[in-house]
């Protein structure tokens, strides 16, 4: 749009209120219209070229692409180190991350948060965030349909962070990360990959809440992500 802009200025200074009409201009200010961008002749969604998580978040924030978009109160981006080695992905917000536009907030974020602690990470230090970045109703699992659509804006945050290893929070994240309907224990036996990324699962944060007795193997996880973490490190020191 502030080539439209510039465009109509400029012919106001060259020739007052006559209109001399650019096609190419329209053309791309048409498309960002539609928030599309061309690139070498190729249209695409403008979001793809965001060189920043700030610039893809307000590119990608208003998102209306499938039917969450008209019922979220807010968009959960996610939250973190723009320059982050570690990524936590869950499967989608629920209602306090709805209300507060971040997610893993409240007892499960709390939670969260020591569970990091005890293998000497801190919040501010990694990147959290969804597969879906709107709050799905009753906090129901994500359809298929809205993974089509949000997906490719985790892809692309993961592109831009660039980090040396991701935790899935939780069955339904993992599964759907993986395209898998292994059962947890299963998924929790292995590193994975997702997006040429070591991938380790483990339990959601909500999910101890609910049953203490899983907290056990929630540290077994971490200490595994943990020393996955410190080995690729040392790797590259190397």
């Amino acid at each position: 749009m502030s080539d439209l802009y510039r465009y109509f200025r400029q012919q106001k200074e060259q020739y007052g209120d006559s209109l001399y009409v650019d096609e190419n201009v329209l053309h791309h200010a048409a498309l960002a219209a539609q928030g599309l961008t061309e690139i070498a002749g190729t249209v695409t969604e403008a979001w793809k070229a965001s060189s920043t998580l700030e610039d893809l978040n307000g590119r990608i924030h208003d998102c209306q692409k499938c039917p969450l978009g008209a019922t979220r109160n807010q968009f959960v981006f996610g939250i973190g180190n723009p320059q982050a080695d570690i990524v936590l992905v869950g499967e989608a917000p629920g209602a306090e991350e709805d209300k507060k536009g971040e997610p893993f907030v409240g007892r499960a974020g709390q939670l969260l948060n020591k569970i990091l602690e005890a293998v000497d990470f801190k919040r501010e230090d990694v990147f959290i965030c969804n597969i879906l970045k709107c709050r799905p109703p009753n906090n129901r699992d994500p359809l298929s349909t809205e993974v089509e659509q949000c997906e490719p804006y985790l892809h692309k945050q993961l592109e831009l962070l660039q980090p040396k290893v991701m935790l899935a929070l939780g069955r339904i994240a993992a599964q759907t990360l993986l395209r898998t309907n292994d059962s947890l224990t299963k998924l929790r036996a292995d590193v994975h990959t997702y997006q040429g990324i070591p991938l380790v699962v483990t339990y959601h944060p909500a999910a101890l809440l609910r049953n203490p007795n899983w907290k056990r193997p929630t540290w077994e996880d971490v200490q595994k992500f943990r020393a996955l973490y410190d080995d690729i490190i040392a790797k590259e020191r190397a």
